[in-house]
């Protein structure tokens, strides 16, 4: 299996886990919710499909378009078929939520698990979180070294998109800095705090995310290699 088809799969089960789908509402959630996914067809997503059937992770179900359900069908219209995550599927998908190996530090792959985070534990989020930090930092160190090496041989416009690679993962390592900080104060999306007093509620398993100053945030789905 290569690793973006294994991202994919990951992805659908996520998204099925959460609600029963047929295949073009799979596909629209998949390219508006997770950006990775901008750029993939049903020539893609098809063939996942009917391997997480065979797999017995999904079921296909025949849903009845028409209103009246004992109403013949109009004549060259299709079924549409509902995918649901079978209970196999849903144990499977656990267990995917709770790797924590190398790949998922990887640009593609965390994007794909940080879409995902309301449904990881906590301690899972803080291994993803330092993990991809640790990954961000080497490759800035490298990116920062480089530079040095060829600055006096780059023209200004090469120079340049050098220097805002750079930015973009600084960027990054600020923002899960952030994420890190709110994750052991067990904060929320609203900046709440675990036992409720201050700033709001929130269990301890979902909370995370950081209080903004502004709206802006990196996109985990940016590609901030150069």
């Amino acid at each position: 299996m290569s690793r973006r088809s294994g991202i994919l799969e990951f992805a659908v089960l996520g998204l099925l886990r959460e609600s029963p789908m047929h295949g073009y509402e799979l596909r629209k959630r998949l390219n508006t919710s997770l950006g990775v996914f901008r750029a993939f067809s049903y020539g893609t997503l098809y063939p996942c499909l009917k391997t997480l059937v065979a797999n017995g992770w999904l079921i296909e179900e025949t849903s009845d378009t028409s209103d009246d359900a004992h109403a013949a069908p109009l004549a060259g219209r299709r079924a549409k078929i509902v995918y649901r995550l079978t209970a196999e599927g849903k144990e499977h998908f656990e267990e995917l939520l709770s790797q924590t190996g190398p790949d998922v530090y990887e640009d593609e792959h965390f994007a794909a698990r940080f879409a995902f985070f309301g449904q990881t534990s906590r301690d899972v989020r803080m291994r993803v979180l330092e993990g991809r930090r640790s990954r961000l930092e080497e490759r800035l160190e490298k990116m920062r070294a480089s530079l040095a090496r060829t600055r006096e041989r780059l023209d200004d416009y090469t120079l340049e998109l050098q220097r805002h690679g750079m930015e973009s993962v600084e960027r990054e390592v600020r923002w899960l800095n952030e994420l890190i900080e709110s994750e052991r104060a067990g904060r929320d999306l609203r900046g709440s705090t675990a036992d409720g007093t201050a700033h709001g509620s929130t269990s301890g398993e979902t909370g995370g995310l950081p209080r903004h100053r502004d709206s802006t945030r990196p996109d985990p789905s940016d590609d901030t290699t150069t």
